[in-house]
This record gives structure tokens, C-alpha cells and sequence, in this order.
């Protein structure tokens, strides 16, 4: 199906939906999306972007302003968390084909995206709030001040609370975890190095990585907790309930300490939507599989997602077959890294004080042992390439 001159409207300016829109701009298509905030900008704080999403935005012609933006890890250490002792250390620059992964802002890759976007072509639509979505030949979209919009395609990147997974797929109830997540950007005050350091303690753990040249530091920590927390990412924290919670992590108090109003979400579990697409329509990163963050891959799969969806619409006779082939394409890898993600936390929070004695006894010996192994176990992610299948 070429491309050339085809009608789509993107729903949502996020990491996902600004991908598509540049994506398929650049393959001919004339694309408009539509973001509800009054500006192209992205609440929140760092992203890792690993080889495969670094892929996707070398082939979008973008590899050298991204890394402009972004700074290279040169490595991810595993932590104890009282007085920061290194129990395993992954050297990066072991990574297959000489493939860097960065950390950067994630406001900083949004303005990226969304100016190469305009500068392609792409009209971005401010204020535009969707009310709903009607699937058809010509998909129509509903806006909350009575506007409407149709058109050959619309597309649903509207992340977590998707207006058109729904309508695909009816109305599934996420499940708490467990688990809640503070977030939070400070001033490097600990000279914290260009490496991921993931500082574990029984129920809880802390990830930081620094940000900006090396002038911030991203944290994300992450405790166990039953009481449920409301699933969003604009809640705010006091600095006091995350350094009570934190406060025997030793070796991160000063960046602790500088946390100013956290970020506090709680983290559900969502199914990956049965149904990507319909008549005119689809889905794409978290509107179809939003994920836990415990593999960093949350933002690469939308990068993923919205090459994949370009390529298979433009390689197929039609669009209902080119929709076809990106769920084909993307579905089983999606779950694959879904569930890796959700069985991943357990391991940073070991309780049984011998169990988790043994267990970081174990990565300690295997990482002098058998680095190349500890290093590779997730190569099936790392070195997948969405632009060349």
C-alpha cells in the first residue's frame, strides 16, 4: 500500500505517537497529530534507550542529534544498599556490535522528535482533547469541544488511558502489584558516574543514572507496599515519605535528600491488548502493552512499534493487511518482554536474609566468572533489529 498522500491522525504527542507521525511522513503519508496539553511536552524524567530503540532512531535519520541529547553508559552495577557495596558489575562497552545505550530526558528526546516531526511535515494540534473513536472506512474521531476529525487512519498512542483500547478490546481492570514508584530528577551533587546503578534491599530497591552531561541524576525508587495507589504519572509525593522509606540506603541520602516533590505512581499490571487494530484504526506502545519498568523497555517498544506499523503499512497491498502484519510482527515479542518485566522486580527485593546473602554471593561469582554470560542473557533484546525484519 503506498503511502504517498495518505490521510492519518495520530491521537496522542508522546514518544510513540510523535515516532509514527515522523515515520510515516517520511514515507509520503500526510499526517496530523492530536495532543490534548496545551504544549509538546512530557512529564516525567530519564529513559534508558538501549541498541534496539537506538535502531529505529538511526534509521529515522536521528542517531546523531539523539546522541547530542543523551549521554552513553558505560556500565550497569548491581548494589547492596546500605553502604553501596558493588555485588555485580556489567561492563557496557561489551555490548554486540559495538551498539552504545544511553540515558536521556525524556522532555529532551520529546522536543527532538516532535520538531523533526514538524520539520517533516507533520501538523501538530494543541488542546486537543479526544472524546471517542468510531472504527470504519473512514475512521472518525470525537473531540470534547464537539469537533470532529476523519480520516484514512487514526492511530491510538494515547498511552495507559487510551480512548481506543477500549473500543477494540472492551474494558479490562488493571491489577496492583504491590508495588509503588517514586520518581525524581536532582543536581549531581554525588558525582554519580555515566553508569545504571540499581541499589537492592529486602522489598524495595533504587535506581539512579545520571542525566544532561552528567548535571543530573535520575532516581526511581521502588517499594513494596499494599496499600493501592492511583495509577498515574502527575501525582505528587512530600521528599519526606521518600527519604523515610529510603532511609537506610546509605550511599544515596544526598540525592535523596535533594528530591524535591517526587513523583508517586503505583505500578499495575495491564494485559497486552488482544486486538491492535480494527477497521481503520490500531494501537501502538502503551495503549496496546503498557509495561513495568523493570526491563527499560517501556519507550524503546513504542520506538519499536512505530517503525514496525510504518513498514508493514507501506510493504502491504492494503491497510487492513498491513494492520494485520504489525500485530503479527509485534505481538509475541511485545508479551515476551512484558512478563520479563514483571518477573524481574522480585529479584532486587530478596527478603530472607540467607537467601539474599547466596543470591548476591551468586551474581558476584558469575559476574568475575562469566561476565560475556550475565552480560548476554538479554541479547534477545538488545540486538533486535525492527529496521531490518
Amino acid at each position: 500500500m503506498a503511502l504517498t498522500d495518505k490521510q492519518v491522525t495520530v491521537i496522542g504527542g508522546g514518544i510513540g505517537g510523535l515516532t509514527v507521525a515522523l515515520a510515516l511522513q517520511l514515507r509520503g503519508a500526510q499526517v496530523r497529530v492530536l495532543e490534548q496539553a496545551d504544549a509538546i511536552r512530557e512529564v516525567g524524567a530519564g529513559i534508558q534507550v538501549s541498541p534496539n530503540g537506538l535502531r529505529v532512531l538511526e534509521a529515522l535519520g536521528l542517531v546523531e542529534p539523539f546522541k547530542d541529547i543523551s549521554l552513553a553508559g558505560q556500565a550497569v552495577a548491581l548494589r547492596d544498599y546500605r553502604a553501596g557495596r558493588e555485588v555485580l558489575r556489567l561492563d557496557l562497552a561489551g555490548l554486540p556490535n559495538q551498539q552504545s545505550y544511553r540515558f536521556v530526558h525524556r522532555a529532551d528526546l520529546i522536543d527532538l522528535l516532535a520538531k523533526s516531526a514538524r520539520a517533516a511535515g507533520v501538523q501538530i494540534r494543541l488542546l486537543q482533547k479526544v472524546e471517542t473513536v468510531h472504527p470504519g472506512a473512514r475512521p472518525r474521531v470525537e473531540l470534547c469541544n464537539g469537533d470532529q476529525v476523519e480520516d484514512e487512519l487514526v492511530i491510538g498512542a494515547d498511552g495507559l488511558h487510551s480512548v481506543l483500547r477500549p473500543i477494540l478490546n472492551g474494558v479490562s481492570a488493571p491489577f496492583f502489584t504491590g508495588q509503588v514508584a517514586w520518581r525524581a530528577t536532582v543536581p549531581n551533587i554525588a558525582g554519580h558516574p555515566p553508569e545504571a546503578r540499581v541499589h537492592m534491599a529486602p522489598g524495595r530497591h533504587l535506581v539512579s543514572y545520571p542525566l544532561r552531561g552528567g548535571e543530573m541524576v535520575n532516581l526511581v525508587a521502588v517499594e513494596e507496599r499494599k496499600d493501592w495507589v492511583e495509577e498515574s504519572w502527575s501525582h505528587r509525593d512530600t521528599t519526606g515519605q521518600l527519604q523515610r522509606s529510603f532511609a537506610e540506603f546509605g550511599a544515596m541520602q544526598d540525592l535523596l535528600h535533594a528530591a524535591q516533590e517526587p513523583g508517586l505512581w503505583g505500578l499495575f499490571r495491564h494485559p497486552v491488548a488482544r486486538n491492535w487494530y480494527g477497521e481503520g484504526v490500531a494501537l501502538l506502545g502503551d495503549a496496546a502493552h503498557p509495561t513495568l519498568p523493570f526491563m527499560a523497555q517501556g519507550a524503546v517498544m513504542a520506538l519499536e512499534d512505530a517503525w514496525v506499523l510504518a513498514d508493514s503499512l507501506d510493504a502491504a497491498p492494503d491497510l487492513q493487511s498491513g494492520l494485520a502484519q504489525y500485530q503479527q510482527r509485534r505481538h509475541d515479542r511485545v508479551s515476551k518482554i512484558v512478563a520479563a518485566a514483571t518477573g524481574n522486580a522480585w529479584k532486587y527485593h530478596l527478603r530472607n536474609p540467607l537467601v539474599r546473602k547466596t543470591a548476591h554471593l551468586g551474581l558476584s561469582v558469575l559476574g568475575r566468572l562469566a561476565p560475556g554470560k550475565m552480560l548476554h542473557q538479554f541479547d534477545w533484546i538488545y540486538t533486535h533489529d525492527v529496521t531490518s525484519t
